[in-house]
């Protein structure tokens, strides 16, 4: 045991102290008198004394001291509201069959509003071809007409040229190479109403012969159409030469 490990020593020291005390007082020793000093013999007072062991103090952890509670609010008026989670409701096959209805019915109009955008733009390209045939066609008729009209108008030209050439007198000073350039003007009947020279040759006899030669003529074959002859044959300049009276 610890205690007793602890103060053997010392109890056995305090034993024989007490045992050689008592020895020398039963063995009558005294001290002796020629020793000047008196030397009291010690007095040793022992008693037993008893420690307790240490013991080291174990540390005990304190409780922890309880959270208090929060007091809850609650409201004498306003009832606590409770969040409620709907569950999500998964479509019903009726459901899906009327949504894929409403999609089938979208793409079908869409594919109908593309149809119907294609035959306008179809139409419209039919359209303008059919413009631009028809102005191509009228183009043609028009330049068929016109060179039709040139050629009727060419034919009484040619007309023209026979008679002043019937009614030409040549004058002696007459040479090659000369030429008048006059102004005719008829009326839708053919008649001449004026003459009148417009370029000279030089050559005043021979510019008064050509003047002459188509007064002679009175009256020419013209087209009966009133815009053949407006165009052509109201006014025209007549160019007299020699070798060729056409203008």
């Amino acid at each position: 045991m610890y205690w007793i490990r602890q103060y053997t020593y010392p109890l056995i020291l305090a034993i024989g102290v007490h045992v050689l005390a008592g020895w020398l007082l039963v063995s009558g020793w005294a001290p002796q008198k020629q020793v000047s000093q008196s030397i009291k013999p010690p007095v040793v007072m022992a008693s037993l004394v008893v420690f307790e062991p240490q013991v080291k103090p174990q540390r005990v952890a304190k409780p922890k001291p309880k959270a208090k509670p929060k007091p809850e609010l609650k409201s004498a008026n306003v009832p606590s509201a409770e969040v409620k989670v709907k569950p999500k409701v998964q479509p019903s096959s009726a459901l899906d069959d009327a949504v894929r209805q409403r999609e089938r019915l979208a793409e079908e109009a869409a594919r109908a509003r593309a149809e119907a955008a294609r035959q306008a733009r179809l139409a419209r390209l039919s359209q303008l071809a059919q413009t631009a045939m028809e102005q191509v066609m009228a183009d043609e008729v028009a330049q068929a007409q016109a060179g039709s009209v040139e050629q009727i108008a060419q034919s009484y030209r040619l007309g023209i040229y026979e008679l002043v050439r019937q009614n030409w007198s040549r004058p002696p000073s007459a040479r090659n190479g000369m030429s008048a350039k006059l102004l005719v003007e008829l009326i839708p009947t053919g008649e001449v109403v004026s003459v009148s020279v417009v370029t000279s040759s030089g050559n005043v006899a021979f510019d008064r012969s050509a003047e002459q030669a188509v007064r002679r003529s009175r009256r020419f074959e013209v087209p009966l159409d009133n815009g053949v002859f407006e165009a052509h044959f109201r006014s025209f300049y007549f160019l007299f030469q020699p070798e060729d009276l056409l203008r």
